[in-house]
């Protein structure tokens, strides 16, 4: 079988990335150029500069990468993009892009959901086997699922409310932490203890998620000791709060898997970097006997690597988009 070149493009948030994937599994060369010191300055990514930015910086991150490969578009099998869920600014100057792209070069089209590429990037560690169950965590997202073969997905449980993403990066905010929120927390645990009791969340039999009372709480708690002159300790504070937010993940896992007994799983997602949420789900997959396959740390974060590897299979079923087609900043993948 000839080999399959697939260059992707991702500009969902604050990243411009391009990657080139061979056969779905074989990352080529990727360019990230991350947009995260302008955002700092506001706490959080501010969408119509987003897309500005994207539109300056598109055209140097594809001839960077298409440097990298030592390869051209004409040698592309397909042109691949992002069209949601995202900021919907950003989202189209990746898919107007690409569509440009495939009408000048005749390359077809392909559009893939993010959440998809952030399960669909365990390709590049290990062949995906199915039935597997995936837990998407990102700023957005706490979605927890089984994918029964590709592009077939069954939404066990969501979050209510706040994403875990979300709520770190809140709690970052409110103990003094710079954006982005979740790293400098998950570092600041670090180095405090489990000293303050907050709230079990969804201390139930379902598999959905909440994290706005959690995140509430915590402000709640900063804002009466200040009133009381008590010093909060944000080390403590952090530690406290990944504790109880990853428990959370943990136990409605630990009660798939014994549910369900699949014994492919993954951990999909920008979250999926935090290296305490790693460790957790590493002594669940030796507790019940299941292969676990988490992405590297540079293809947790958005990248256009993941990008094509969802594209991959779409390629094969011939499943190409349409030069009318529009980006939407609603997420349809488990519909």
């Amino acid at each position: 079988m000839k080999d399959v070149y697939i260059l992707a493009i991702e500009t969902s948030c604050d990243e411009t990335s391009m990657a080139i994937v061979k056969n779905g599994n074989e990352c080529v060369a990727m360019v990230v150029l991350s947009q995260m010191n302008t955002h700092s300055e506001f706490g959080g990514v501010v969408p119509e500069i987003a897309s500005r930015m994207h539109t300056e910086n598109i055209t140097m991150v594809l001839e960077s990468t298409l440097n990298k490969a030592g390869m051209s578009v004409n040698d592309m099998d397909a042109i691949a993009v992002t069209f949601a869920p995202g900021l919907l600014g950003s989202l189209l100057v990746g898919l107007e892009f690409a569509k440009v792209l495939s009408f000048v070069y005749e390359k077809p089209l392909i559009k893939v959901n993010h959440i998809a590429g952030h399960i669909y990037a365990c390709n590049l560690v290990d062949k995906i086997q199915f039935p597997m169950l995936a837990l998407v965590v990102s700023g957005g997202h706490t979605d927890l699922l089984i994918m029964e073969r590709d592009y077939k997905f069954k939404l066990l449980g969501s979050t209510l409310d706040d994403a875990i993403g979300e709520a770190y990066d809140k709690v970052a905010r409110v103990i003094g932490l710079p954006y982005p929120g979740g790293p400098n927390v998950e570092n600041y645990a670090k180095q405090g203890t489990h000293a303050y009791d907050l709230p079990i969340p969804m201390k139930d039999d379902s598999y959905n998620f909440s994290y706005s009372g959690l995140k509430s709480n915590i402000i709640n708690l900063v804002h009466n000791q200040k009133q009381k002159n008590i010093e909060i300790n944000p080390y403590d504070l952090a530690c406290s709060f990944q504790n109880v937010a990853i428990d959370q993940l943990v136990r409605k896992v630990d009660k798939a898997l014994t549910e369900y007994g699949i014994k492919n799983m993954t951990v999909a997602g920008g979250v999926s970097a935090n290296k305490y949420l790693r460790e957790q789900m590493q002594a669940l997959a030796q507790k019940h006997d299941a292969n676990l396959i988490i992405p590297e740390m540079k293809y947790c974060t958005d990248n256009a690597g993941m990008i094509a590897c969802a594209a991959f299979p779409l390629f094969k079923n011939n499943s190409f988009a349409s030069l009318s087609d529009s980006a939407t900043s609603l997420d349809k993948l488990y519909t």
